[in-house]
Formats: C-alpha cells, structure tokens, sequence
C-alpha cells in the first residue's frame, strides 16, 4: 500500500459530508412542520421555483432518481398542493404545477428555508459565508463545464 487516503483531508469528501450535515439539519425543520421529505421538498422547491415543470426536469435539476421524483409528486399531488395537466406539445409528457394549497405552503417554506439560511450565516460568520460562496461558485463552474 502506498499510502492512506484520509478522508477528512479529502476535498470531495468533505464536500458531500458538509452538505449531508446541513441537509439533515434543514430536513429536521420541514419535517416537522410540513411531514414531507427530503425528496418531496426538493420536488416542491423545484417547482414552486420555476412555476410549472416536467417530473424529468425536476429529475434532472436535483439529480434525483426517476423513482424518487415519480413518489414525491405522487405524495404532494395527494395532499393537493401540487397539480398534473397533459403537455399541450408532448402528450407523453406532464406539466406539474403548485395548486393555490400549494403555492401558499410553498411561500411558507420560502420564509422556513431563509431563516435557515440567515441562521447558518450567522453561525459560520459572514467573512466565512462569503469565502464558502466564493469557493462552491469555483467548484460549481469548474464542473458545470464538463457537463
């Protein structure tokens, strides 16, 4: 053996393990108030971003397996906050869309999600926030490249 790889040391490593860390913690938050999942959040904060979508392009915008995405809009569709139509242009393909129910729901959690936020901030400090913004826009674009 050459050497060991220390994970702690290991940048990729780090990366999913910090993320994971701050996921759960938000996770614990919407759970409690709301009851949904991980996948149904990121499902719901997909849509009520860009107003209406495909379950492919919510897929793909949280590289989430087509199962996971097919489950959650199912669950969120029960609870009717968000609604199916047949794509006009693909009738293969559906539109999603927040229901009014929904929609309200959705700013609750907006507010949920930026007090998340403000509170991460202050806790990491804003020199600090700043550099990791800096250093994840770096990251981002280096791979985004290479698609």
């Amino acid at each position: 053996m050459t050497g060991r790889l220390l994970l702690d040391e290991f940048l990729p490593y780090r990366l999913v393990r910090a993320s994971e860390l701050v996921s759960r913690r938000f996770a614990a938050r919407y759970r409690a108030a709301y009851g949904i999942s991980r996948p149904e959040w990121r499902t719901f904060a997909i849509l009520g971003q860009l107003g209406h979508t495909t379950a492919t392009e919510i897929g793909r915008r949280s590289a989430m397996h087509k199962t996971k995405v097919s489950r959650a809009v199912a669950t969120l569709e029960q609870r009717g906050w968000l609604s199916r139509a047949t794509d006009a242009s693909d009738r293969r393909a559906e539109q999603l869309e927040l229901t009014p129910e929904g929609a309200r729901v959705y700013g609750e959690l907006v507010a949920l999600a930026r007090a998340f936020q403000a509170e991460l901030l202050r806790d990491l400090g804003f020199e600090a926030a700043d550099r990791l913004d800096a250093g994840l826009a770096a990251v981002e674009k280096r791979f985004i490249r290479e698609g």
